[in-house]
């Protein structure tokens, strides 16, 4: 349904990325700030022309700089959903959901009607008369996915949809928004840094990095296989490169692991922060994978607390407050760190 290759450049930036995809599909772009996210959004919405590529939707083209061609962001079969949403404070939310079908010709009553059957489809029959300011966050987000959904647009893009909402009204939001998502009968592109939101909502995760893909696929793919330092964070791995040679990967600077699975060549080795124990001195009976390190930084991480390590090689250790309190953890402290051969995965780089 959608097939583009975005090619922007802004200054010393370049984006350069091929996005695709299908009717009923869900794709999720994650990246760090600057990575290009919100630079794709624009230029699939209309409000970024392309430097070179195209933009195909529904079997049309809409931007072809080779071609001189460019399609205005309101004659474009897209709806938009911002991360501040972006409501006509001087309307109502009625109004706000009807503009839209106005603008592509509907009548007032017709348009009206649309909006609100749509209003009561987003949980919100009764609230057409109130102005953005009479409603909650979560409220004037489902009126901004109302508005978007009212187009029957072919391609739906969602801006960090949960970004201003409290943490008990996105878990309440984010699941409400997988409902309207999975009915939704076009392709969708969420962008977002939270990989909660791209887990729970995604069909298929694209991570753009410096302007390029980097990696993409499932969510069970991705989360288990991480290729760069950026993807092994946001799913919670700790992530090496080195050569494989069967059980053993030697990695740059001399030290190696041992691992559960036999390889051969570049390989990526990654385990849980859980999987690292700490000990005050050399572990008896020396695991094989063990090394000296040095705290460098703690944090709370759920109900545990999250070590950074320094050494030999960098890692996140995961301990529970009592062993914390044992080991009289503090920054600048010196110990010993291990991880057990069958905690590791390797796979071909």
């Amino acid at each position: 349904m959608l097939d583009a290759r975005l090619v922007v450049d802004r200054g010393t930036f370049r984006l350069d990325i091929a996005v695709r995809i299908a009717a009923g599909e869900v794709v999720a772009l994650l990246g760090p700030n600057g990575a290009g996210k919100t630079t794709a959004l624009r230029a699939l919405a209309g409000l970024q022309p392309l430097t070179a590529g195209q933009l195909t939707l529904g079997g049309t083209d809409l931007d072809r700089p080779d071609r001189r061609l460019w399609t205005p962001p309101e004659d474009r079969p897209i709806g938009v959903v911002f991360q501040d949403y972006l409501l006509f404070p001087h309307l109502t939310a009625l109004d706000n959901v009807a503009f839209g079908p106005r603008r592509h010709g509907l009548d007032r009553r017709t348009a009206r009607a649309r909006a609100d059957e749509w209003l009561t489809r987003v949980g919100l029959a009764g609230y057409g008369r109130r102005k953005p300011r009479q409603l909650s966050g979560g409220q004037a987000q489902r009126v901004a996915l109302a508005r978007a959904l009212a187009l029957d647009p072919i391609l739906l893009l969602l801006d960090e949809p949960l970004a201003a909402l409290d943490a008990r009204t996105r878990l309440d939001t984010r699941a409400e928004l997988h409902h309207h998502l999975t009915a939704h009968p076009g392709a969708t592109l969420l962008v977002t840094h939270d990989p909660l939101d791209a887990l729970v909502l995604a069909d298929r995760l694209v991570i753009v990095e410096e302007g390029r893909v980097v990696q993409e696929g499932d969510a069970a793919t991705v989360t288990a296989q991480p290729r760069t330092d950026y993807v092994a964070r946001l799913v919670g791995l700790n992530l090496y490169r080195g050569r494989a040679d069967g059980h053993t990967v030697h990695l740059a600077g001399g030290f190696t692991l041992t691992c559960d699975d036999r390889l051969a060549g570049d390989v990526f080795v990654v385990f849980p922060p859980a999987a690292v124990a700490l000990h005050p001195r050399r572990p008896d009976g020396s695991p094989r994978n063990s090394w000296p390190a040095t705290v460098t930084g703690i944090q709370r991480h759920g109900d545990n607390l999250r070590v950074q390590l320094t050494g030999p090689i960098a890692a996140a250790a995961d301990v529970t407050p009592a062993a914390a309190a044992h080991l009289r953890l503090t920054p600048g402290q010196e110990l010993w760190a291990a991880v057990k051969a069958t905690e590791t995965h390797a796979y071909p780089a």
